[in-house]
C-alpha cells in the first residue's frame, strides 16, 4: 500500500506560491494582504492541511477555545443562553465549548481542574450551588473565570446575576392586580443559588401584599426540570386551592399548566400561573404563559464580553453586574372577555 503523503506547509506555500512563513503568518491569524490570505487558505483547503494546533497551543499559550459549564443543557434558558454566548465569542475569534455538570459543585471543581491544565483560555460558570470548596477554587484557578449567578460580596471575580427576588415580586403584584389572594410557589431546591432567591422574593411580596403566608401554598420540587415539577405540583394542589401558582422557572411552569389540566382545573380561570426564565418555552405552553423576563440573552452578553475583556487585561478591575427583570404577560394569567 502506497504511504499516504501528508500535506505541510512547505507544500501549502509551494502551491500557494508564496513563503512557509508567510503560510504560518495566515494560518495563525497574523497580519498579511488581502489577496495572500486568499491564495494561502485556497492552497490549504486544496491540500486538505488541517493546522497543528496542539502545536499552536504550545507555542503561543491559547487555545482559542472557551468553555461554558451549566447544570442542564437541556433547560431552554440555558439553550438562550449558549446561543448568545456562541455568537459573542465567536466574534472575538474563539470556539465555545459547552459542558452540562449538574448540580454539583464537585463536578465543577474537576472540570475547573481539568480546564486548567491548557483546554481553553477562559470559563463562563453558571453554579446553582455555591460551596466555600468551590469558591477555593475559583479563587486558585489560573483560567480567567466569569460567574454568570450570585456570588458572595467578598468574593473578587466578576459575575452577572438576575434579579430573582424582584422578579417574583413582579409577578406577584401583576397576579394581586387580577384579583388572586391564594398564590403558591413551586420552587426548586432551596439549597440553590436561584431556589434561595426565588423563596426570598417570594415571602417578601406576599408579605408586601398582606397575602396568605400558608405553608401548605409552598411546594419545592427536587429538581429545576419538568418531571420534578409535575410531581411537586401534584403535591400542591393535594394539599391546598391556589387561584394563582408562580413557579421558579418555566419548566415548572409548563408542568404545572399539565397537571392542572390533568385535575380539571381551568387557566387561567381557576388558577393562573406564571413562570420564570421567558424562554421559548412560555410562548409555546397551551395557554401560553406569563414569564418573568430574568435577562438571559443579556446576562449571557455581558459576561461572554467581561470574560473576553479578563482574557486581554487579567488585571481589570472586578465588575459585578445585575440584569433587571421584566414580565412578559401571556394568556396564563389574562382572562378573555
Amino acid at each position: 500500500m502506497a504511504e499516504t503523503k501528508k500535506s505541510n506547509l512547505a507544500l501549502v506555500a509551494a502551491r500557494a506560491g508564496v513563503s512557509v512563513a508567510s503560510v504560518s503568518r495566515v494560518l495563525n491569524g497574523g497580519g498579511a494582504s488581502a489577496e495572500m490570505t486568499r491564495r494561502v487558505r485556497e492552497a490549504a483547503e486544496a491540500l486538505g492541511y488541517v493546522p497543528d494546533t496542539s502545536a499552536r497551543t504550545l507555542r503561543t499559550g491559547r487555545t482559542d477555545q472557551i468553555a461554558l459549564a451549566v447544570a442542564d443543557v437541556g433547560n431552554p434558558v440555558y439553550v438562550q443562553m449558549m446561543r448568545t454566548v456562541t455568537s459573542i465569542v465567536g466574534k472575538a475569534g474563539y470556539r465555545l465549548v459547552v459542558s452540562s455538570t449538574g448540580s454539583d459543585p464537585a463536578d465543577q471543581i474537576d472540570l475547573l481542574s481539568s480546564l486548567n491544565r491548557g483546554y481553553a483560555d477562559g470559563l463562563l460558570l453558571s453554579p446553582l450551588r455555591i460551596t466555600g470548596e468551590l469558591i477555593d477554587a475559583m479563587r486558585g484557578s489560573r483560567l480567567p473565570i466569569v460567574v454568570i449567578g450570585t456570588l458572595p460580596a467578598d468574593v473578587e471575580l466578576d459575575n452577572v446575576r438576575a434579579d430573582s427576588a424582584t422578579g417574583i415580586g413582579l409577578a406577584v403584584e401583576h397576579l394581586v392586580a387580577q384579583g388572586r389572594r391564594r398564590i403558591a410557589l413551586v420552587n426548586g431546591p432551596v439549597d440553590t443559588v436561584p431556589g434561595a432567591a426565588r423563596l426570598a422574593g417570594y415571602l417578601a411580596a406576599i408579605e408586601r401584599f398582606d397575602l396568605a403566608a400558608s405553608s401548605e401554598l409552598q411546594v419545592t420540587a427536587t429538581g429545576f426540570t419538568y418531571r420534578a415539577g409535575r410531581r411537586a405540583t401534584a403535591q400542591l394542589l393535594g394539599q391546598s386551592s391556589p387561584d394563582a401558582i408562580v413557579c421558579a422557572n418555566d419548566l415548572l411552569a409548563v408542568a404545572a399548566l399539565k397537571e392542572l389540566a390533568a385535575a380539571g382545573a381551568r387557566v387561567p380561570a381557576d388558577v393562573a400561573v406564571v413562570g420564570m426564565d421567558d424562554t421559548d418555552a412560555a410562548e409555546l405552553a397551551t395557554p401560553s404563559l406569563t414569564s418573568v423576563d430574568l435577562g438571559s440573552t443579556k446576562r449571557a452578553k455581558a459576561a461572554a464580553k467581561l470574560l473576553i475583556r479578563r482574557i486581554e487585561d487579567p488585571d481589570a478591575p472586578v465588575q459585578r453586574l445585575v440584569i433587571a427583570p421584566s414580565l412578559s404577560v401571556r394568556e396564563s394569567t389574562q382572562e378573555t372577555a
